[in-house]
């Protein structure tokens, strides 16, 4: 049941208000909260907004400008357009038809993304691989490609997949895995069509010819290391392997070592030592019962004891040298 004032209590109310006790708007705000504005279809992810994201890229296109030439045997230039984001779906429409695409994995992060290669970048590339010019003067001829062509650019995809590799290992070790070469936009399903991916694209010129290749990463593969991204890592060729020290340490387990335990010392001479025969006993300089030293690779490292374990000839550490007893 709704609380109604009394006069008196309307009264007491009104003075306050204007005595300045009591300020109405903030009052008002205490009991129904502050609205706060937000659009759903205007987020950072919704506006292919990654931290740092394109200089992964940028790092791909140093590596991919000199693979890609030295491939080719031509200059070769490449350079970002710019980034966007799409529903799947969506994106899927703003491919060129036809359109040579690159299905493959980034391990062990979830998802496959893609590469698309536009119709005149194709041709160029073929015709660059087989020993033409690469330079396409005549209107470009809008037709499938041949099983051959698309053989040829698996090539160039792999090269551009192993530079990608390089380009995210200071942010995260990645393995790229092609998976299949693709044309038909309509067979190409990496996530469900409502989900939102990050496409980068890249214009590569080849002397005269300009072509473009768009590379598709769903958001959900990105989102995992999104914390790294933001964080600013330096991308740059002697940044740290961040699984480096963890390789190093478990081939340094795996090294054999050579280890020796001394049962004692003994002084002899030469003509002692041309007379020994089989049977002849030296005596050492401490007893059976006796802490021995163990080296490793020649230097004192435990003290330990002799014994027998499952009839074999043993020891047990009793003491790390320069530490303390076990």
């Amino acid at each position: 049941m709704e609380k109604i004032l009394t006069k008196a209590e309307i009264e007491a109310l009104l003075n306050a208000v204007f005595d300045g006790r009591i300020e109405p708007e903030k009052e008002l705000a205490k009991t129904e909260g502050t609205a706060v504005s937000y659009d759903l279809f205007n987020t950072e992810a919704h506006k292919g907004f990654v931290p740092n994201l394109d200089i992964v890229y940028d790092s791909l296109i140093r590596y991919n400008r000199v693979t890609l030439s030295n491939r080719l045997r031509k200059v070769v230039e490449i350079k970002k357009v710019g980034a966007r984001s799409y529903k799947f779906d969506d994106f899927l429409q703003t491919l060129p038809s036809p359109a040579c695409m690159a299905i493959f994995k980034i391990e062990p992060l979830k998802g496959a993304a893609l590469i698309a290669f536009d119709s005149p970048l194709v041709l160029a590339l073929v015709d660059s691989l087989l020993g033409g010019t690469g330079n396409s003067k005549g209107p470009v001829v809008n037709r499938l490609f041949t099983s051959i062509e698309v053989r040829l650019i698996e090539r160039i995809a792999k090269d551009i997949l192993q530079d990608f590799e390089k380009a995210w290992a200071p942010l995260y070790a990645t393995h790229m895995n092609l998976l299949r070469m693709e044309m038909n936009p309509r067979l190409v399903n990496i996530v469900p069509p409502e989900y939102q991916i990050v496409a980068m694209s890249l214009k590569i010129q080849i002397e005269e010819t300009v072509g473009n290749v768009v590379f598709a990463v769903p958001y959900m593969t990105i989102d995992p290391i999104r914390e790294k991204l933001k964080a600013g890592m330096q991308f740059d060729l002697m940044a740290i392997d961040p699984q480096w020290s963890y390789r190093l340490s478990s081939e340094i387990l795996e090294a054999p070592l050579e280890v020796s335990v001394e049962m004692g010392n003994a002084n002899i001479s030469l003509r002692e030592l041309l007379d020994l025969t089989a049977g002849d006993t030296i005596m050492l300089d401490k007893p059976c019962s006796s802490e021995l030293l163990v080296k490793v690779e020649g230097m004192p490292k435990y003290d330990c004891v002799p014994g027998i374990r499952h009839g074999n000839k043993a020891i047990q550490i009793t003491k790390i040298k320069g530490g303390s007893s076990e």
